[in-house]
C-alpha cells in the first residue's frame, strides 16, 4: 500500500500500539505528527521515523486530558499544513481496578478527560483540516470496553466510562460526517497484546490492530467501513 504524501495524526504516538501506527503509516510513505503527553517520547519516534524514511514524522507535545493542551497541538497543526488526510484518536489513558474506589479521583478525571472531553475536542479543533483534503479519515481506537454488555477487562470502572463516551461520540460523527465524505472509522478490540504468534488460538496482537487500521484507510473512498469488532479467545 503506497501512503505516499498523506498527512496523518496520530494521539498517543510515544509508546506501544500509537507507535506501531505511527512507523507503519511512515513505512508507506506519509507525513506524521505526532503527540504524547510526553514531548521527549514523540521526538525519539519521529526521530527513528525520520532515519528510516521514507516517511517524514514531527513532534508536539498534547495531553488530552488537558484542553488548552489539545488546542494548543491543533493549533500548531494548522500552521504546519493547509489539510489533515487522517486523524487517529488512539491517546487514552488505561487503568485497572474491579472497584469505583481503587484510584485516587484525579486519576478518575484524567482518564474521563482524556478519553471523553479530550477526544472531542481535538477531533472538533482539527476538523476544518480534515474538511480541506480530498480523502479524510477519522480513525478511532476505542476497546471493547466500549462495547454495550462487555465486561471481559479487568479495566477500572471510569475506563469503561471513558471508551463509552469515546464510542458513543464516534457513533454520532459517522452517521454526521457521511454527507460530507469524511470517513470515521472505530475500532473495538478487546485486550490484546504488543507482540505475540498471531494466531487463531493466540491473544489478538498490534500489529493486527495496525493493519485493520491500514486496511480500512486504504479502502476507496466509496467503501465507508464504520467498525472493526473482534471475537475475543481468552477469558
Amino acid at each position: 500500500m503506497n501512503l505516499d504524501g498523506l498527512r496523518v495524526a496520530v494521539t498517543g504516538a510515544g509508546r506501544d500500539t500509537g507507535r506501531l501506527l505511527a512507523e507503519a503509516f511512515a513505512e508507506r510513505g506519509a507525513q506524521l505528527f505526532l503527540s504524547a503527553r510526553s514531548l521527549a517520547a514523540a521526538e525519539h519516534v519521529a526521530g527513528v521515523i525520520r532515519r528510516r524514511g521514507p516517511g517524514q514524522a514531527e513532534a508536539f507535545r498534547c495531553d488530552l486530558g488537558k484542553a488548552d493542551s489539545v488546542r494548543a497541538f491543533a493549533a500548531a497543526l494548522a500552521d504546519r499544513t493547509e489539510h489533515l488526510d487522517v486523524l487517529i484518536n488512539n491517546g487514552a489513558a488505561y487503568i485497572d481496578g474491579d472497584d469505583v474506589g481503587d484510584v485516587p479521583d484525579e486519576q478518575i478525571e484524567s482518564v474521563m478527560a482524556a478519553g471523553g472531553t479530550g477526544t472531542i475536542l481535538l477531533t472538533k479543533h482539527l476538523l476544518p483540516l480534515l474538511r480541506a483534503s480530498p480523502r479524510p479519515d477519522i480513525v478511532n481506537v476505542i476497546s471493547a470496553c466500549g462495547e454495550v454488555g462487555h465486561r471481559r477487562s479487568g479495566a477500572h470502572p471510569a475506563f469503561y466510562a471513558a471508551k463509552h463516551a469515546h464510542a458513543g461520540f464516534a457513533e454520532i460523527l459517522s452517521h454526521r460526517l457521511r454527507p460530507e465524505g469524511i470517513r470515521v472509522i472505530s475500532l473495538f478490540p478487546p485486550d490484546f497484546v504488543q507482540d505475540g504468534p498471531r494466531q487463531a488460538n493466540s491473544d489478538l496482537t498490534a500489529r493486527s490492530v495496525v493493519d485493520c487500521v491500514l486496511f480500512a484507510v486504504g479502502q476507496p473512498r466509496d467503501c465507508f467501513i464504520r467498525e472493526f469488532r473482534f471475537e475475543q479467545v481468552r477469558h
